[in-house]
């Protein structure tokens, strides 16, 4: 039942120029009962024996709280509160709360937005969504996986593949993936707060970026550049691509793996989702990339090579753990190695000499090991086969004989024991 404060809102509201579905959404009443009111007007709801003759406790402070929104539009709803209990108000807060809500000014309808529309080769806007999948190789397990996306602001042409983490050395890499697919580097980079690109800010209110992030821009001279809090409006460009592929591609379709997820979204992207007609920029997504593409920045002619280092143990069976995969050594490497993290590989080393080198594994409990580096093994076996066992001293050499000789001399050994 609606009470008399909230019918005044109402009406109020309708007499601004809101609609009924507007009305509702504000007041969370539902749109047949808004237009059921605006239709009886001022004519009060019929309420049962108890709620007659019961003023709403708001009336009497109604023209006090136009009168203080009006002169100071962001007071808010806590402070106007406390101030009309000083004045005898006894409500509820949340009834002060809808009813300041509805007349604020900044709450009216608000003009359209303008949008801002990037020159060519210049913004990319960055960022990860979140997906949950089962695969088809696992079946019963959930799986969280993360969409990485880089748009391009001017053609809205998509970069995206889904990657197990979103830690820095994948940001890093997912960015060389992306620069190298569109052949290109924009000028500057938008990003949310992630904390892999944006560390925090300082005392004067500048963002402090990750160093690593830095490094990557200097190499491929972009410039980051992070969205304002809570501004979520100002990254659409790449906001609205997830949710598309989200509907368009990633719902009802099964998936074998996180490869076979990343081809299929391949084929998506190439055939569907930068082959359409935008419906913004009114051209073919592909077409006007390729009016763009010559427009970036071309790429650096060296590999980006900046490293995080750390220590790691190898264990017993010669692997080294590193992000949640292992990584094979070579046999007789010692127990505890330097691990250089790169963008795109994991390098091991043994008292400053690498001893190996892997590509970065994605999702966790992988394992990559390197045939030559269980060499050990293999010449052992050869050396129980040959016809000759080296022992001693270099040069030595005793034939192999049957065991039944070994057998004998045993024998006679023991017969010579047992006299004495």
């Amino acid at each position: 039942m609606v009470q008399l404060g909230e019918l005044l809102m109402i009406l109020d509201l309708h007499r601004q120029g809101l609609s009924v579905t507007a009305i509702a959404r504000r007041t969370g009443r539902d749109p047949k009962t808004v237009r059921k009111y605006i239709e009886r007007g001022l004519e009060l709801p019929a309420y049962g024996p108890r709620q007659a003759g019961r003023p709403n406790k708001i009336v009497p402070f109604v023209d006090y709280l136009r009168e203080r929104v009006s002169a100071f539009p962001d007071l808010s709803a806590v402070r106007l509160t406390r101030e009309i209990r000083e004045r005898g108000y006894d409500g509820a807060y949340t009834a002060v709360k809808r009813f300041v809500a509805a007349i604020r000014p900044q709450e009216q309808v608000r003009p359209f937005e303008v949008r801002f529309e990037t020159p060519a080769g210049y913004q990319a806007q960055v960022d990860f969504a979140r997906f949950i999948t089962e695969f088809t190789d696992a079946p019963g397990v959930m799986r969280i996986v993360w969409l990485f996306s880089l748009v391009l602001g001017h053609s809205r042409y998509i970069f995206a593949r889904y990657v197990m983490h979103q830690d820095l050395q994948t940001l890093l890499r997912c960015h060389m993936q992306a620069f190298d697919a569109i052949g290109g580097v924009p000028i500057e980079i938008l990003y949310d707060r992630m904390k892999t690109a944006v560390t925090g800010e300082d005392n004067e209110g500048h963002i402090i970026y990750n160093r690593s992030l830095l490094a990557l821009a200097k190499h491929f001279g972009f410039q980051p550049r992070a969205c304002r809090p809570y501004r979520a409006k100002t990254k659409g460009k790449v906001e609205r691509p997830f949710r598309y592929i989200r509907e368009d591609f990633f719902l009802a379709r099964s998936f074998r793996n996180l490869d076979d997820l990343n081809e299929q979204l391949q084929d998506w992207l190439d055939t569907v989702a930068n082959a359409r007609l935008h419906g913004t920029t009114q051209r073919i997504v592909s077409e006007a990339f390729a009016a763009e593409q010559p427009e970036l920045q071309p790429l650096p002619a060296v590999p980006f090579d900046a490293l995080l280092k750390l220590e790691r143990r190898v264990s017993h069976d010669g692997l080294v753990s590193i992000g949640g995969n292992y990584y094979s050594v070579p046999d007789r490497t010692r127990r505890l190695v330097e691990v250089h993290q790169l963008a795109d590989c994991i390098r091991i080393l043994d008292e400053g000499r690498l001893v190996a080198s892997h590509p970065v594994l994605e999702g966790r409990r992988q394992y990559r090991i390197d045939p030559a580096h269980r060499q050990g093994a293999v010449r052992h076996a050869a050396r129980k086969s040959a016809p000759d066992i080296i022992v001693g001293r270099l040069g030595d050499h005793v034939a192999r004989r049957s065991l039944d000789f070994y057998q004998a001399v045993a024998e006679r050994l023991a017969d010579a024991g047992s006299r004495s």
